[in-house]
């Protein structure tokens, strides 16, 4: 059984909700606030998978076992099948939002807020979904201008890193917690360079990586050769994979789904 989570960040701005993604932290470095929480959890079929399909860009739709369909950095485009019931947005620029989201969808989380910081903490059948703000710029260009978003599926956890554009702090890192599957920009030039990228995939061990936002195939196949010493690398015709905390592979892996922006080398 993985770790049940015992800490929340006070950080959060709603009441707390109990989270198996963030596990408890002993010696943290830094100087990270955590507290110990009792309340909800998720009544998720952990013996269901979850669905994950790359659609193009950075964004891929999720469907979760009690039929929660999430959109990630939509901006239109939300693969094959129904309206979903969660959109995520960066303020990138306009391949990751839009102003003018379908009426019908009940739930459009922006990763941005004018004058201050995003803050989503969203409970819907199945899945948890919270965000942790980043700077859209090294520099601060739009402090707070995209955010991590991270869905939580019963204990199956799942990151979205957006337009990542530095490495995330301590504090970030405890905000985030565990993540079993990463989704991570790889174009080396827009977000992180692809050294800051492939460090701080390390960093979270994901069982599972999903590359998006290349650009190249040289770009990608970069980003591959820096990731190959630590994770296996597959990469596969269906753009889909499914997914549950018992099916996660035994070795942190890269699989690579294909995208419209680009053509990848199939395994036999």
């Amino acid at each position: 059984m993985r770790w049940l989570s015992l800490v929340v960040l006070l950080l959060f701005p709603a009441p707390a909700l109990a989270s198996a993604c963030l596990t408890f932290v002993e010696n943290w470095p830094g100087k990270v606030h955590v507290a110990s929480l009792d309340g909800f959890e998720l009544a998720a079929n952990q013996a269901a998978p979850t669905k994950i399909s790359y659609v193009t860009h950075s964004t891929f739709r999720i469907e979760t076992p009690d039929d929660v369909v999430i959109a990630t950095d939509y901006f239109g485009a939300n693969g094959e099948g129904r309206l979903p019931d969660v959109v995520t947005m960066n303020h990138a620029h306009a391949t990751h939002y839009t102003d003018y989201p379908d009426e019908r969808i009940p739930h459009v989380l922006r990763g941005w807020k004018e004058g201050g910081k995003a803050e989503h903490y969203l409970a819907l059948r199945d899945v948890l979904v919270r965000n942790i703000p980043t700077d859209l710029r090294s520099f601060g260009f739009e402090a707070d201008g995209n955010s991590i978003f991270v869905f939580e599926i019963g204990e199956l956890c799942i990151g979205h890193l957006g337009h990542l554009h530095h490495e995330p702090s301590e504090q970030h890192y405890a905000e985030i917690g565990r993540l079993d599957v990463v989704m991570a920009p790889v174009d080396g030039t827009y977000t992180l360079n692809l050294e800051q990228m492939v460090r701080v995939l390390k960093r979270f061990k994901s069982r599972i990586v999903l590359p998006m936002h290349a650009f190249s195939q040289a770009g990608l196949q970069r980003f591959l050769i820096g990731m190959e010493d630590e994770f296996e690398i597959k990469t596969q015709k269906s753009n889909t994979i499914l997914v549950s905390e018992d099916s996660l592979p035994p070795q942190p892996t890269v699989i690579v789904l294909p995208s419209a922006f680009i053509a990848t080398p199939f395994d036999d």
